[in-house]
Formats: C-alpha cells, structure tokens, sequence
C-alpha cells in the first residue's frame, strides 16, 4: 500500500498484498505504519492550519492598508495573499482527507489485534441483529457482543452487514458454500485489499443509510417523463423567460415581458414544483445507498480475480466496474446540482428557469438508464464485503480447516480438534467428536462448569461456519447440509406471560417440527442441539417427556447432541440403543485455602462418573446442611 497525501492506494488485487509472519505482528507492523502516517499528516495538518490564519490575515491587511492609504497597487498583494489562503484551503482538504483515511487504516487493523485477542469491548458492535424469532442465532451467539459477527472482519456499508448476516441466518447449499471458500481462500492473504474495501464504506461516513428507499425510486416509474405536457411546458416556459429577459438586456425588447414568464414560473413551481421538490427531497435523502460505493465498485472490478464468485461480482459490476462506478459518480454529480435548492440563490434561479424540473429530469434519465441495475451492483458490493469478513476469519485463523460440506449416504459430522471459535487460542481446548449417524445422538454428561454448553454451541457455531463458507474452529471438518435448530438459551417472558418451563416447550416443538418438516422434504438432515432438556420441569415427568422428545428426534432422522446433569435420562431402553455417552469431568487438589477444582475440557466417552454440586456449594461458603446438622447436634448434646 502506497502512502501518500491524499488516499492510500491498494494495489493490484490478485497481488499478494500480505506481509510474513503471524497475524499479529503483521497488524503491529501495519498498525505502526499507519500511525506514523496519521501523526506526520495531523502535524502538517496543524501547520498549514496556522498558514491559512496567517495568509487570511495578510490579505485582509493589505485591503485595509490599500483603503486606507488609498493607495490601488496594495490590492495586488491582498490579491496574491488570498490566492495562497485559497490554495491552503484546498491543501487542507487533501490533506484532511488522507488523514481520514490513515486513521481508519490504523482502527481497522487495530481491531485486527484485538479480534485476535477477543477483546469484545474494543471492537464495534455489529450493525445488524438476528431476524426475530430466529431459531438458534441467540444460542450460539451469532450477533451482539462477543459474537460471531463481531469475530469476523469489518464490514463498511449496509449491503455488507445484510449479506453476512443472511449467510450466517441461512445455510447456503453445497456448491455456493464451495464457490465461497475458493473466493474467502483468495482474498485471505490480500490484506491491503480488505482494508481497502472497508474503508471505502468507512469514509462515507457513520451513517449506513437503508438503500431500500432508494431502489425503490430507482426501480420505479419516472414521474415527470409521464407528464410530457409538464416538462415540455416546464422547459419552454424556462426558454422564454430567460430569452425575453436578454432580450431586453441588449435593448431588443422595450419593455420588461419576461416578468410575464417569471409569474407563470411562480405559479408553476407553487402547483407541480412542490411535487418536484419533495420527490427531489426523498432522492437526495436516500441516495447515499449507493452514491458513495464509487470507489468500491472501482476497486472490486479492478482485480484479477481466479475465483468464480469474484469473477461473477466483476461482470454484474461491468467487467472492471467502470459501468457501476461511472454511473454511480454520474448520479452523485446529477444530485449535487439539487444543491441550489439549500441556496439563497435558489428562489430567483428557480423563477427564471424551472430548476428542479430541470434537475429531477436529469435524474429520471438516470432512473431509466440504470435504475434497474442499481441493487445488482448493491448485492455484488454486500456479497464482496461478506466474502472479505469470511477471508479476515481465515486470515487471522490460519491453522482452522476449511471444512467439507457434502450429502452422504449415511449423513455424519466428523471432526477433529474441534473448538469454540470465540475462545482465546491460549485458553481454547479443542476436541474430536462424531455425531450420527440417523438414528443415534451424543449424550453429553458431566459436572457443573465442566463445558457442556460450550461444546454444543462449539458444535453449532462451527456448522454455521461451514455453511456460510468460512473456515471453521478445527483441525478438520466434515458435514453433510444441515438445518440447525437448537435449545440452549431459553428465556421466560414476564411481558407475554410465559413461564420458563412454557418457554422451553415451545423452543422444542419448534426442533421438532423442523425436525418433521426435514423428513417430510426428504432433502437434508436436522441438527439439534440440547441443552439441559426441560430442566424446568420435576425430574419424574422431565426424564419421561426428554426421553419422548429425543426418541421421535432420532426416529425422524435427525442428529444431534443432549446435554444433561440428569445421568437416568439413557436408561431407557430406546434412549441408550441410541445414545452415544461422552462426558467431562473434574479434578480436585489442595489450594493454599482449601480444595480447588479444575477442568481440563477434555471430552472422554461414556458416562460421567461423578457429580460436584455438593463441591461447589461447598467452595463458595455454602455448606448450609452440614452446618446445621452440626449446630443440631451441638444443641443436643
């Protein structure tokens, strides 16, 4: 990446554009280039803004000096002093903007290092939510703080943010899930492209604006090229007033007539006009959707590319994106001339010629030349930035897997050293499992805190990955299309009156439902994931109604996973012919104040052996029966 003072230019995207060594330090060394850049350009920036006060005052001095002593040549130098500030005021601005521009290259991989590290806080929060009533985005933790989303790379423009997160809330089929992973591969080393794409949707400002609003115009039938009579009239009427009113400039006509065209202007603008001015209005308040992705559209065309999918944005961009870029810079210019309308000059300008008809037919031109191909080049944009937030993933992951994503005959997910993504890489512990095939399921045991929870939505998590074609937490991944449903995270309701245990029915016929509706299309397998089944219920009617849950789940042809404390829940006969019994476990050993207890996170088959809610209590000051029992027996004695 090239620097200098006005934008820092990518270079060719098929270019290797990454530095050696581990993702880290590769952020450092860009994060200390880009700061450099930032602090030289804020200095000269301080400097030039002392040198436009210094020149404006010398060219105010010297009028005043020139009127003072009335003497004309000194208005020479006020001249020659006002140049030099107009000069610095433009110097100012390049400067301004390359300042801008180096201090989002230096966030973006600042968020980088702090991806690496999951330092939630110090990272944006993502832009976008889960649809509502989404079946599994809460339980794996797909948006919001210490998210998925937040874990992948930055994403610059709402095209991008709904893109991902369709990717993430879907899964995508085998040959699109392929089709991304050869286009994540390629752009996972080209870091200054990344950076590059996302600053494009950075400098537009905070502000994501909806582009719905916008396509719907863009896509819509023009309102004044349906109204001939009116342009037609609007643009004679403009003729007229104006050729009347040179005409009595240069002495050709006597008399002021085009004060008659000027009225009728008036009463034009007073009547149709402020039709024109409100369509102008919504136009110019919702097309910054597309009038400032310019750039992008430039850079994302200007690759040479390998990848079909990057290949397949290119040509909807217009081969080298000029096509989308060109228009998109055509229409910002067309907006800007709706500019006068903010003007004090805007009122006699718009009485001599019509000026907003004039420039919503300008506009509508537009409409029917490119409208059409407007949300085209939007999803090209949302799917590129998706891509790169994938590619950021594997960038900063280089050791997890690509996984396979394929139908089977006999559908299993098989993984090796398999872990939660949102775990640091110091304190993540990684595990082999096998789920499937139909027809049996991964009983998890084991004690409180032992990872239970976090090994399923470990498992989820990683599917969800793979299916949107990012490369997932493992040494290796194989899977078969899946539609996850889960129960982990359930909540009551105070506001709709709905109890936990009421709460927890509901999440599971919503699985097995999905579970019946996956069998019944006979395409694709069910993954469910359980967490705790129906805890909220007494232990008698919660083994007899778990067991009849996961019974018609496996019966149905889904895969999955149950964690339980409950370890009577396999006993029944069906259930343990089924069941395939993992569990973690505990250690205790001597503390200098008292016993401690210690996880490994290690995954071991069968069930687990023991069971440490009596420890627990114990450890944080909550003995409470044996304390009693004591002080009972101490007042019986």
């Amino acid at each position: 990446m090239t620097v200098d003072d006005s934008r820092p230019l990518a270079p060719s995207a098929g270019a290797d554009g990454a530095l050696p060594g581990p993702p880290a330090e590769e952020y450092r060394v860009r994060c200390a280039r880009f700061a450099a850049a930032r602090d030289r350009l804020e200095r000269r920036l301080r400097w030039v803004g002392y040198g436009r006060l210094l020149t404006f005052c010398l060219a105010a001095a010297f009028v005043v000096w020139a009127l003072v002593s009335g003497v004309p040549a000194l208005l020479l130098g006020g001249a020659v002093w006002l140049a030099g500030f107009i000069a610095l005021v433009y110097y100012n601005e390049r400067l301004s903007r390359a300042y801008r521009c180096y201090r989002e290259l230096w966030r973006l991989n600042d968020e980088g290092l702090r991806r690496l590290a999951r330092d939630w806080d110090g990272l944006p929060l993502p832009g976008v939510t889960a649809p509502p009533g989404h079946p599994y985005a809460d339980d794996l933790d797909l948006f919001g703080r210490a998210s998925l989303c937040q874990l992948l790379g930055p994403l610059g423009t709402a095209p991008g943010e709904r893109t991902l997160r369709d990717w993430l809330c879907a899964p995508a089929p085998p040959a699109a899930i392929a089709e991304r992973q050869a286009a994540v591969r390629e752009l996972a080393p080209l870091v200054d492209f990344r950076d590059e794409l996302a600053l494009c949707g950075r400098l537009a400002g905070g502000k994501r604006p909806d582009p719905a609003p916008f396509l719907a115009w863009a896509e819509g039938q023009p309102w004044l090229a349906r109204r001939p009579a009116l342009l037609w009239g609007a643009r004679l009427l403009a003729a007229a007033t104006c050729a009347l009113l040179l005409a009595q400039l240069v002495g050709l006509v006597a008399y002021p007539l085009w004060l008659l065209g000027a009225l009728a202007n008036v009463a034009l603008s007073q009547s149709a006009g402020a039709t024109v001015d409100r369509i102008l209005g919504e136009v110019a308040a919702h097309a910054g959707g597309l009038r400032h992705h310019a750039a992008a559209f430039e850079l994302l065309g200007a690759g040479r590319w390998q990848a079909p999918a990057l290949r397949r944005l290119q040509a909807t961009l217009g081969g080298s994106g000029a096509a989308a870029a060109a228009r998109t810079r055509q229409l910002d210019r067309l907006l800007r001339l709706d500019y006068l309308r903010l003007s004090m000059f805007y009122f006699p300008v718009q009485t001599l010629t019509l000026w907003n008809f004039h420039v919503l037919a300008l506009l509508e031109g537009w409409q029917r030349a490119a409208g059409r191909e407007a949300r085209g080049w939007l999803a090209a944009l949302g799917e590129a930035e998706a891509l790169a937030a994938l590619a950021a993933l594997a960038h900063d992951q280089p050791d997890w897997a690509f996984p396979t994503v394929e139908p089977m005959a006999a559908p299993l997910v098989e993984a090796r050293g398999l872990g939660h993504p949102l775990l640091p890489d110091a304190s993540r512990v990684c595990n082999d499992l096998r789920l499937g095939p139909p027809g049996t399921f991964l009983l998890v045991t084991g004690s409180n805190m032992s990872g239970k929870s976090t090994l399923l939505r470990a498992i989820g998590a990683n599917v969800v990955l793979a299916q949107a074609g990012g490369p997932a937490c493992a040494a290796a991944l194989r899977l078969p299309p899946l539609v996850v449903r889960s129960s982990i995270r359930v909540q009551d309701s105070l506001e709709r009156g709905v109890s936990y245990f009421m709460a927890e029915l509901q999440r599971l016929k919503e699985v097995v439902d999905a579970a019946d509706a996956v069998r019944a299309a006979g395409a694709g397998t069910l993954l469910f994931l359980l967490d705790e089944i129906l805890h909220g219920t007494n232990t008698a009617e919660r083994q007899i109604a778990a067991r009849r849950v996961i019974h018609h789940l496996v019966a149905q042809g889904a895969i999955g996973a149950v964690s339980t404390h409950d370890l009577t829940l396999a006993q029944g006969p069906e259930i343990a012919a089924a069941s395939q019994p993992v569990y973690f476990t505990e250690d205790f050993r001597a503390g200098p104040d008292g016993p401690v207890m210690t996880f490994d996170y290690r995954l071991r088959p069968g069930l687990a052996p023991s069971t440490n809610a009596l420890k627990l209590m114990e450890l944080v000051g909550l003995a409470l029966g044996d304390g009693a029992a004591r002080a009972g027996g101490q007042t019986a004695d």
